[in-house]
């Protein structure tokens, strides 16, 4: 891939193509970012004085839109989707034209030398067996509409061939388009607001990863392309997989005043429990560089800037 390699990433204004569309103008690639701005805001903002920027308002569902910018494309990358569980529960129909169908759209109307890499999430694991890591060839098993839509996408992106699929972790970290609803950014603005949470099923563990880290995956996939082609691949911090009382912990460390207190009576609408294996793609050279203590500290930092009154999805 040379340096004016040409990338068109849908949904490039959310909260992780805000921090991928930057970093791969810095890498030297040319990127074409595609979104509704449903959030409204500028998170690109600073990439628009980059001479190798574009930016097209639409809709990544409407073909006419999307088949002259994919023709100039030598990579797609989707990010457009409706994000997590409550979300899609909202819009069931967005949910799927635009998790699902959009992918679909893409992987008919590119050609196989075009490539892609595809994010999904590893909440496709559901539940876990205890002490068991799900690794690429554990069967899937979704348990909400946002993980069925995203496993679908998945399989209609490798089925194509020329693809990566990154299974991410639940992500978390400062970003210009900022997530507060994700799990970790949701109780350190907890613990810095309201200094205490109440945990439903605190038991329940799942794997975490820096959004900084998911840009430099991508970075990592577009590089080593031809060796780790037509793959799944779990992206996550493997000495964190962590149940919400040990999150809880951790986020204590950092702010003593933080009470977390576990219910006795109800439960969690999200059943997600599992430990997930990076091993594979660490086997082909990828580290993550941004660890759980630093994140947290960088989102205390954040929490003294920004309020949750326009920083979620739902």
């Amino acid at each position: 891939m040379t340096e004016k390699t040409h990338i068109l990433i849908t949904g490039g204004a959310g909260y992780l193509g805000s921090v991928l569309t930057p970093a791969l103008l810095d890498a030297g690639y040319r990127v074409t970012v595609l979104d509704n701005f449903m959030w409204d805001g500028n998170s690109l903002a600073a990439c628009c004085a980059h001479p190798e920027f574009d930016v097209v308002r639409g809709d990544c569902r409407d073909g006419q839109t999307m088949t002259p910018l994919l023709a100039k494309a030598d990579i797609v990358i989707p990010l457009a989707a409706l994000v997590g569980a409550p979300l899609c529960d909202q819009d069931k129909l967005g949910a799927v034209s635009i998790n699902r169908d959009a992918v679909d759209l893409i992987a008919k109307t590119t050609s196989k030398d075009q490539r892609i890499l595809m994010p999904i999430t590893n909440s496709g694991y559901g539940v876990g067996q205890a002490d068991k890591f799900c690794t690429e060839d554990t069967p899937l098993n979704p348990i909400s509409l946002y993980g069925t839509t995203k496993v679908e996408a998945e399989k209609i992106a490798l089925d194509r061939g020329n693809a990566i699929s990154f299974r991410l972790a639940t992500v978390f970290g400062m970003a210009p388009r900022m997530r507060i609803d994700l799990l970790v950014n949701d109780f350190v603005y907890r613990a810095v607001n309201d200094r205490a949470v109440v945990l439903f099923e605190a038991h329940f563990k799942r794997n975490y990863i820096h959004i900084r880290d998911v840009a430099r995956a991508f970075l990592h996939g577009i590089e080593n392309f031809e060796a780790m082609k037509d793959e799944p691949y779990n992206v996550g911090l493997s000495d964190a997989n962590l149940s919400k009382a040990e999150l809880c912990a951790m986020i204590q460390q950092h702010l003593p005043k933080f009470t977390y207190l576990e219910a006795q009576i109800g439960e969690d609408p999200d059943k997600r429990d599992y430990i997930v294996s990076n091993e594979k793609i660490e086997r082909t050279g990828f580290a993550p560089a941004f660890g759980l203590d630093a994140g947290i500290t960088e989102l205390i930092k954040g929490y003294r800037m920004i309020t949750n009154r326009v920083y979620g999805n739902v």
